[in-house]
């Protein structure tokens, strides 16, 4: 099969090579994947440069769509040919970006949810309602509580704004050009980047926020972040771990970061499925068109999520 991995840890661009490789074989509660789909993100890259370093040579590729096509040991309730979609895990010889790919966590692909919107999914998604969650956005919680997402153009950053809407949270988000309009469509109310953006949250907000969850990579706006809120402790950084530590704010894969939040995944497919939630797709790329995509999503300017398709 087909598979998108490196045998050296260096800068994405020189190490990565697509090459042919056995499928891999599932274990005990997993099951094998045809793969249609695969979302990047950018732990792909950092996984490269030797992020969680192990075994060589490595896979990349961390969430997929595809169709069943083999069960592990003591699978059941799943059926060769059924349409899924989940996370990979990253430390195989091979990951997603592959024709086929093992999965240890899946759920049914709604029939109405397209291969590519799948795979933009799962990653988005947990990162974002993980990070809600630690701060204290949650179901029957948020009602009434004022939540800044900074990043919000970001596909994590897009997907938390949504689902704080949907916990009843009122929103303000940070973002450019690209999805403000989008944003504001959805019911938050979005200001841009840059100088003077505590001054302008506070002024929308009518004071402090009650949280603000940072979604945007790193790009030193944790003091500003810090300064829309009553103590730095309402805020949750996704990326800036070690501004976070130095100014007492909380950061993913802190205290309960490790708690991953798969379990909403299918939910928020049934939601994307009935167009009720979306995490954007910027553009969809053969897999032979590795590079291009790897070179979009490392300028910085991805403009939302970047998709290999395989099938």
């Amino acid at each position: 099969m087909r598979t998108l991995r490196f045998h050296t840890h260096g800068p994405a661009l020189d190490v990565l090579r697509l090459e042919e490789a056995e499928a891999p074989v599932p274990g005990p509660g997993q099951i094998r994947v045809a793969v249609q789909a695969c979302g990047l993100t950018p732990a792909d890259w950092a996984l490269a440069e030797g992020l969680f370093a192990g075994e060589l040579p490595r896979g990349i590729g961390l969430e997929v769509s595809g169709t069943v096509d083999a069960a592990g040991p003591g699978v059941t309730g799943t059926a060769i040919g059924d349409a899924v979609f989940g996370p990979v895990p990253f430390r195989g010889p091979t990951a997603g970006a592959s024709d086929h790919a093992l999965l240890d966590v899946w759920f049914p692909r709604p029939e109405r949810l397209q291969p590519d919107a799948a795979a933009a999914l799962p990653m988005a998604v947990e990162t974002a309602h993980r990070g809600l969650d630690g701060l204290g956005v949650r179901p029957g919680f948020a009602d009434g509580l004022v939540v800044l997402v900074h990043g919000a153009g970001s596909t994590v950053g897009y997907a938390a704004a949504q689902i704080a809407l949907r916990y009843g949270a009122r929103v303000i988000a940070t973002a450019g050009p690209t999805y403000a309009d989008a944003l504001r469509a959805l019911g938050a109310e979005v200001t841009g980047h840059g100088d003077g953006m505590a001054e302008r949250v506070r002024a929308l907000a009518g004071g402090p926020v009650d949280l603000a969850f940072d979604a945007a990579p790193i790009s030193n706006s944790l003091p500003e972040l810090v300064r829309t809120v009553a103590k730095p402790a309402d805020v949750m950084t996704m990326s800036d771990f070690a501004a976070a530590q130095e100014l007492g704010v909380r950061f993913q894969f802190g205290e309960n970061g490790n708690e991953y939040h798969h379990h909403v995944l299918g939910e928020y497919a049934r939601l994307a499925a009935d167009g009720a939630f979306s995490v954007p797709v910027a553009r969809v790329f053969p897999l032979e068109d590795w590079r291009a995509a790897a070179e979009r999503s490392l300028s910085g300017n991805a403009g939302g999520k970047l998709v290999l398709r395989l099938a």
